[in-house]
């Protein structure tokens, strides 16, 4: 599986890449500038190293060749605030292929709360923007940078994931899988809504001195467990 991970310099970018490809996923990181994506795909392949036999080496482009890149799964870890303009520049490549949206529209100089677009929320802006005939699906919007790159424990929660398309969803969630973390069909893409405003909940928590810990995620507990 060859997957492109667009914005993937950022800190939850990085640590996705870094978790699927020690899973034996071949991924590339996208960036506008490609020298940047280079360097930081050179000092990932290196806290890989000798790691996992699994592992594969991470490579670093341009967006554009990032999708290009991609057999069928494009993610997207930008900032909010480069969201649509990211989305724009690349929309003609997505043909054939899943989008990922992991972006969440916190509001600006406030990470304790949301912004949400007009559409209700960054997965269902992204599906507007590139049209009914590329399916969107928003997932890992609530799991941390810091729990992602820590690469000696694993992922301390589960993924909720919203689309309108079942079998993207299905793709999906497999590749969730192999971060080693639960994944669950959370419904259509309007649920993103929901799933979104998690993230600075969690954030108000992590960053609370009242609260007793820091980088917490969201866990779905089965009855009497």
């Amino acid at each position: 599986m060859k997957v492109a991970i667009l914005g993937g310099t950022g800190p939850q970018g990085q640590g996705i890449a870094l978790r699927l490809a020690s899973a034996g996923v071949d991924v590339t990181i996208g960036s506008r500038d490609e020298v940047r994506a280079s360097e930081v795909a050179d000092a990932l392949n290196a806290k890989l190293r000798g790691r996992t036999p699994a592992a594969r080496a991470i490579r670093g482009a341009a967006n554009e060749v990032a999708v290009r890149a991609a057999d069928r799964l494009v993610l997207l870890a930008v900032p909010f605030s480069a969201h649509d303009e990211t989305l724009l520049s690349v929309r003609a490549l997505l043909a054939g292929k899943v989008l990922v949206d992991i972006v969440v529209p916190l509001a600006p100089g406030n990470p304790r709360a949301v912004a949400m677009p007009a559409q209700g929320s960054a997965t269902e802006a992204a599906q507007a923007l590139v049209g009914p005939g590329v399916p969107v699906v928003g997932a890992l919007h609530n799991v941390s940078a810091h729990a992602l790159n820590d690469l000696d424990h694993a992922i301390n929660c589960d993924v909720l994931v919203a689309g309108d398309s079942a079998e993207a969803k299905e793709e999906v969630m497999a590749l969730v899988q192999q971060l080693g973390v639960s994944a669950y069909d959370a419904g259509p893409a309007e649920s993103a809504r929901c799933i979104e405003a998690i993230t600075p909940i969690l954030i108000r928590l992590n960053i609370s001195k009242k609260v007793p810990f820091t980088h917490a995620g969201v866990r779905i507990w089965a009855p009497g467990t």
